[in-house]
C-alpha cells in the first residue's frame, strides 16, 4: 500500500507515546521504500475508481435486498484490494455480496462495519463553524456525548442545531464542558427572587464564562437587565437569609 507522510521530527515520538504505540511492536507496519512515479500512477488510478465503485456497490447491495449502507470505498495503493465501509443496524450476511463484488471489480474484498460518526469522518466536509470536520481531521477515538453537555453550557436543546453531519450530537459539545463545569461551580443557585429595597428582582439569564448573572424587576421581561457578579449574588443571598434587603439595582 501507499502511505502519505503527515508528521516528521520529534513530534512523531510524542504522538506515538500519546497513542500508546511502541516502536518495538512487531505488528508495526514498516516502510519499504519511497514511492516511485509508477507507484503513484497506480495509486491515482485506484483512487479515481473509489466513488464509482461505491455507487455501483450500493446498487448491488440493494439488488440483493441487504439492509445496509455502503458509506465509502478505499482502494489499496496497488489497486489489488478494496475495503468497503458499511453501516448497518442489524447483523448482515454479506457472503453473497462479497462474491458478486469480487466478480464485478476483480479485486480482493474486505468489509468493515463503521458507525455514523466514522462515516462522516471518512466522507469529510465542513462543519457549521466553517472548519473541516474534526472527525475527518484529527479525532481518532469517539467518546459518548449526551445532552447534559449541552445543558451545562446553557445551549438550546434543539436537535437540529446540536446534531452534526452524522446525525449524532456534535463532538465539539464535549470540548468546553470542563471549563463550563468549573465556572458553574462558582455560580450560586438562585431558587427565587432576590430581595432589594425597592422590590424583588428575578434572574433572567446567566453568562457562565463571565460569571455574570442578569436580573430584572419584571418577572417576565428582559427590557431592563441589571448585571451582577456571581460573588455579589452570593452575598445578597446571604443577606436575604438573614432578613436583610440589598440596595437598589437602579
Amino acid at each position: 500500500d501507499i502511505g502519505v507522510v503527515s508528521l516528521t521530527g520529534r513530534l512523531v515520538l510524542l504522538q506515538m507515546r500519546k497513542n500508546g504505540v511502541r516502536i518495538d511492536n512487531p505488528d508495526l507496519k514498516r516502510v519499504y521504500r519511497k514511492a516511485k512515479p509508477n507507484d503513484l500512477e497506480k495509486y491515482r488510478e485506484a483512487k479515481a475508481k473509489e466513488h464509482s465503485t461505491m455507487l455501483r456497490a450500493r446498487k448491488i447491495a440493494e439488488d440483493l435486498h441487504l439492509n445496509m449502507k455502503i458509506g465509502d470505498v478505499e482502494y489499496q495503493g496497488d489497486g489489488n484490494k478494496a475495503i468497503f465501509y458499511y453501516i448497518a443496524d442489524d447483523r448482515v450476511d454479506f457472503r453473497q455480496l462479497i462474491k458478486v463484488l469480487a466478480e464485478v471489480f476483480r479485486v480482493r474484498i474486505e468489509m468493515k462495519q463503521i458507525g455514523a460518526r466514522q462515516e462522516a469522518g471518512l466522507i469529510g466536509g465542513l462543519g457549521v463553524c466553517g472548519r473541516e470536520l474534526c472527525c475527518s481531521n484529527y479525532i481518532s477515538s469517539f467518546q459518548s456525548i449526551s445532552t447534559s453537555a449541552a445543558r451545562c453550557q446553557d445551549l438550546s436543546l434543539n436537535p437540529l442545531k446540536l446534531a452534526g453531519q452524522c446525525g449524532k450530537l456534535k463532538c465539539c459539545l464535549n470540548y468546553e464542558v470542563p471549563v463550563y463545569l468549573d465556572a458553574l461551580s462558582r455560580i450560586p443557585k438562585v431558587n427565587g427572587p432576590l430581595e432589594f429595597e425597592d422590590g424583588p428582582a428575578y434572574l433572567r439569564k446567566t453568562d457562565i464564562l463571565r460569571e455574570t448573572m442578569y436580573f430584572s424587576y419584571e418577572k417576565s421581561s428582559d427590557a431592563t437587565l441589571f448585571p451582577l457578579s456571581a460573588e455579589e449574588v452570593r452575598e445578597i443571598i446571604e443577606m436575604n437569609r438573614d432578613g436583610e434587603k440589598a440596595e437598589s439595582l437602579r
